[in-house]
């Protein structure tokens, strides 16, 4: 869920600005599930430009104490969202941790990094959903570790179906800052896409995995 159009409206032109989000719709990507994308997005980007990722960095932040007040600790999931979950919590002046895929193989074997206790309220924070399988491994592993997860806030979204019902099932609010509709929008808006690219994105976006193949003139690893 969006809270504000602006918001919406000006990260999807950042994030093309700079490149963060890529669209291809004649010559699309690979991703490592097989599914062909005109789409590709890599958030981590903005960490490379102060400007953006401060603006990014109090737009979460702003969120986050909008829908939860202020939270005993955020929480970045690894690895993508470490960079930009340290800076909210820095800003919010409030504990951060991160949470890893798995269980490290050696040492403390932590799964969760950093000073936790039980019973924290914690927000966490992503940089890009996809289908949200990753992300609500995260949530598990806190609720595991006896925190309350309040919700998520992340960067941007595909807003895929199968992501809905994966955060409706896990029972954990989703709110982002920008989604695949705003970012096809204001490309068409901006001259980055034709009007006819802008309907073939349209079409991906309503049946990825099978998207048709004739459709694919190049792909590249993701």
């Amino acid at each position: 869920m969006i809270l504000n159009k602006g918001t919406a409206q000006k990260t999807a032109e950042l994030l093309l600005q700079i490149n963060a989000i890529k669209l291809q719709p004649q010559n699309p990507f690979q991703w490592a599930s097989g599914w062909k994308s005109p789409i590709y997005c890599d958030n981590r980007i903005t960490l490379s430009f102060p400007v953006i990722r401060n603006f990014l960095r109090e737009q979460i932040a702003s969120q986050i104490e909008t829908l939860y007040g202020k939270p005993d600790v955020i929480a970045g999931v690894a690895t993508g969202a470490i960079g930009i979950g340290m800076l909210v919590a820095d800003y919010l002046n409030v504990p951060f941790c991160y949470v890893r895929p798995e269980a490290k193989k050696h040492g403390r074997q932590n799964k969760i990094e950093g000073l936790i206790e039980a019973h924290q309220n914690v927000v966490v924070v992503e940089d890009l959903i996809s289908t949200g399988k990753s992300s609500l491994a995260a949530v598990e592993a806190l609720r595991e570790a006896d925190l309350n997860v309040k919700g998520m806030v992340a960067i941007f979204t595909y807003g895929f179906e199968i992501a809905e019902k994966n955060f409706d099932k896990a029972d954990v609010a989703l709110h982002t800052l920008s989604n695949y509709n705003e970012i096809v929008e204001q490309a068409e808006k901006s001259g980055y896409i034709t009007s006819e690219e802008s309907a073939l994105l349209s079409h991906w976006r309503t049946n990825p995995a099978n998207w048709d193949p004739k459709m694919v003139v190049n792909t590249e690893d993701k």
